[in-house]
């Protein structure tokens, strides 16, 4: 589950690109703090630590600014094309007992059985989570799976207070036969 981290904000006065340049020199990242329908909030964060802070999926984080703290769900990241540093955060305004749509990461568990492969369709899947609770990946349990087994949305392993945002008969995975043993069988006909 998800773990809250505090950062300690400032309110932006300075807008437009020549500012967030200037922030971005000075070891702050600018962000916007938005949702619950409240006008947006422009913020200076400190670098180091929300570039810590944001390097997991799904990251909460509690913005203190002069003294009143918001809790957030980054939604959205904008990096630098070469150097991949933060340039940017937008910030989804959450509260406790609040469900939200995440994506979060398929973990295959366990092990297939001899001579088969795994297909993975789909990596992330998008899931229902309370805002304050939102696990880091599903499971799917793979172990003794034959050939031609396709494993769905609704077989993964949800974490408690976890429902599908997709519909269950969604293909995540596909246990194929191993290539080489086709090949093989295919050239001793």
């Amino acid at each position: 589950m998800s773990n809250i981290i505090t950062l300690d904000g400032e309110l932006r006065t300075d807008f437009g690109k020549g500012a967030a340049r200037q922030a971005r020199r000075a070891g702050k990242i600018p962000a916007v703090i938005y949702g619950h329908g409240t006008d947006p909030v422009r913020v200076l964060l400190p670098a180091a630590a929300t570039t810590l802070a944001v390097r997991g999926s799904n990251a909460l984080l509690n913005i203190s600014v002069e003294g009143e703290d918001t809790i957030t769900l980054v939604k959205d990241i904008q990096r630098h094309a070469l150097r991949q540093t933060v340039d940017h955060l937008d910030l989804l305004i959450v509260k406790k007992g609040e469900k939200v749509i995440v994506e979060v990461s398929v973990q295959i568990q366990g092990e297939l059985i001899a001579g088969a492969t795994l297909s993975l369709d789909h990596a992330v899947i998008a899931v229902e989570a309370e805002a304050v609770a939102l696990p880091e990946n599903v499971v799917a349990n793979v172990t003794g799976l034959a050939a031609g087994t396709q494993i769905l949305a609704s077989d993964l392993i949800l974490p408690e207070g976890t429902a599908l945002a997709i519909e269950g008969n969604v293909v995540i995975a596909t246990v194929d036969a191993a290539v080489a043993e086709e090949e093989s069988a295919a050239s001793a006909e």
